[in-house]
């Protein structure tokens, strides 16, 4: 025995559902693209200015860098500063043309820049010692208490300038021994350039006997320094009298040198002081002998 099952009313009675939910793809389908086209209309004037924004201060940022950059040219400063600074401004104005570009979009900024901030103070309170030492920098490579080929004395160090770098200054002593400074304290401490002006006066103390002409022992020792060629002519050289006890006179002499030619120059001075006074029958002081009873 056979039987037919009548499917005929169910699938009659499907057909609506299926038009019903087509109609409802259909209407959703409709209202996103409604709503993307919108948006597009809303957002794409937005998004054009942003970017024309972002294209011409792309450049004026350029700009403003390289102005920058030939102002500290004529400045003069350092050309490790001038390389920093203007990486730095460019940075700086970099990012606030972003965030500019962003708030035109539409994008909130404000977390933006709280997030910014509060990395910032974290980064200085990290590196207080380092930026501490980076504003010293900054300071010696803008005022220039000292350049590159310098002789000072600072922080209980004493000798030539070989580089001033951004966080430390570079020494070299004359014992060839290496010295590096932190910025920090460097410029907040007192320094001595011993070649600012590009001379330096020497020192030489000598004692003569009373027995001598004053006036012959000035002739001779001025006869000394004119025929020492590292001795600078354009300065007039000192020689002072000083104090005259058992039997002897002080006599102090004070030319000027180069700042690189002092130890040579004294030492040679004094060699031919004394060569001189030989010569010309110059007395030394005599010789004090102490003797004892004990």
């Amino acid at each position: 025995m056979f039987y037919f099952l009548d499917t005929t009313a169910g699938v009659k009675s499907l057909i609506p559902n299926v038009k019903e939910k087509i109609a409802e793809h259909h209407s959703r389908l409709s209202d996103w693209f409604d709503s993307f086209v919108n948006s597009l209309a809303e957002y794409t004037p937005k998004v054009i200015a942003a970017i024309i924004v972002l294209l011409i201060g792309l450049w004026v940022v350029k700009r403003i860098a390289i102005l920058a950059e030939k102002a500290m040219i004529k400045k003069e400063l350092e050309i490790s500063l001038r390389t920093f600074l203007k990486s730095l401004l460019s940075i700086g104005l970099k990012i606030i043309l972003i965030v500019t570009v962003a708030g035109m979009m539409g994008i909130g900024t404000a977390s933006f820049v709280t997030i910014l901030g509060a990395a910032s103070l974290a980064i200085g309170l990290a590196l207080q010692g380092s930026l501490s030492n980076f504003a010293g920098g900054v300071l010696i490579l803008i005022f220039k208490p000292f350049k590159v080929g310098d002789s000072i004395e600072a922080q209980g160090q004493t000798g030539e300038v070989k580089e001033i770098q951004i966080f430390n200054t570079i020494l070299l002593t004359g014992d060839h021994k290496t010295v590096i400074l932190p910025n920090g304290p460097l410029s907040n401490g007192t320094i001595v350039n011993t070649t600012r002006f590009g001379n330096l006066r020497t020192e030489i103390a000598l004692m003569v006997s009373n027995d001598n002409s004053i006036d012959k022992v000035k002739e001779v020792i001025h006869n000394v320094l004119d025929a020492n060629e590292k001795v600078i002519k354009d300065i007039e050289p000192g020689i002072f009298i000083g104090k005259v006890a058992d039997g002897s006179v002080a006599v102090t002499v004070r030319p000027y040198c180069l700042p690189g030619d002092t130890a040579q120059v004294t030492s040679e001075l004094y060699y031919q002081i004394y060569k001189a006074f030989e010569t010309h029958k110059i007395k030394l002081p005599p010789t004090i002998r102490i003797v004892s009873t004990n």
